[in-house]
């Protein structure tokens, strides 16, 4: 809580800032001070009504649901299946085999970057036919 609301919220800090003070602007302070409460309680009043009128629209959608034979449940079921997006596609299979510098066989799809191994052996003069699976 800041200093200052502290001062606000207690009377003895109150009487203490209003000995500083002439009626005249008391009275100012105290009159800003309704407004700014009047226009708190207004925007908390419409923020309620703007709550109540949602809450009735969705009561209405609800009824309208249920007068056609669906359950809110399988709206938000298929809502969900639809939200999942595209199926991954499967991994490719290997069209390629060869060895690395270590001396192990490995694969490759043929997408993505040229395995170093295969990159030498075609600037060598070799083909990908030669790698085929």
């Amino acid at each position: 809580m800041s200093l200052t609301l502290q001062k606000l919220n207690n009377i003895r800090s109150l009487r203490a800032m209003a000995r500083e003070f002439s009626i005249d602007v008391l009275e100012d302070m105290l009159e800003k001070l309704r407004i700014v409460t009047e226009e708190k309680r207004a925007d908390e009043q419409e923020m309620r009504q703007e709550r109540v009128q949602q809450q009735e629209k969705i009561n209405a959608w609800l009824e309208l649901i249920k007068a056609d034979g669906l359950s809110p449940e399988e709206l938000l079921q298929s809502k969900s299946a639809s939200l999942q997006g595209p199926a991954k596609r499967k991994a490719r299979p290997a069209k390629y085999r060869f060895t690395d510098i270590n001396g192990e066989e490995k694969t490759w799809t043929g997408q993505g970057r040229t395995p170093k191994p295969i990159a030498q052996a075609l600037a060598e003069g070799k083909s990908l036919d030669d790698f085929l699976i």
